[in-house]
């Protein structure tokens, strides 16, 4: 089941100055932490002045969207899959 949100979750990225990418590794969220696995789609989109990095992630288990506005620099869950259909 599919479900959209507008959550403030934590989120711990990982720079690599080799590749020079950033890759979410853990979500905290409701006081349970999640490994992220996977990263699938990433991209930017622009509101206002400030810059949006979105990414889809999954745990093996769970999808997940997450949103980091780079002007605040925190962190929203915007959508959340356990992959069953609705």
């Amino acid at each position: 089941m599919r479900e959209t949100l507008c959550e403030k979750v934590s989120v711990n990225l990982v720079f690599d100055c080799k590749t020079k990418r950033v890759t979410p590794k853990h979500l905290k969220r409701q006081g349970r932490l999640y490994t992220i696995t996977q990263v699938g789609l990433h991209h930017t989109y622009r509101s206002g002045r400030t810059l949006i990095h979105v990414f889809s992630v999954a745990d093996g288990t769970m999808f997940f969207r997450l949103e980091l506005n780079t002007e605040t620099l925190h962190w929203l869950l915007t959508e959340v899959s356990d992959g069953q259909p609705d």
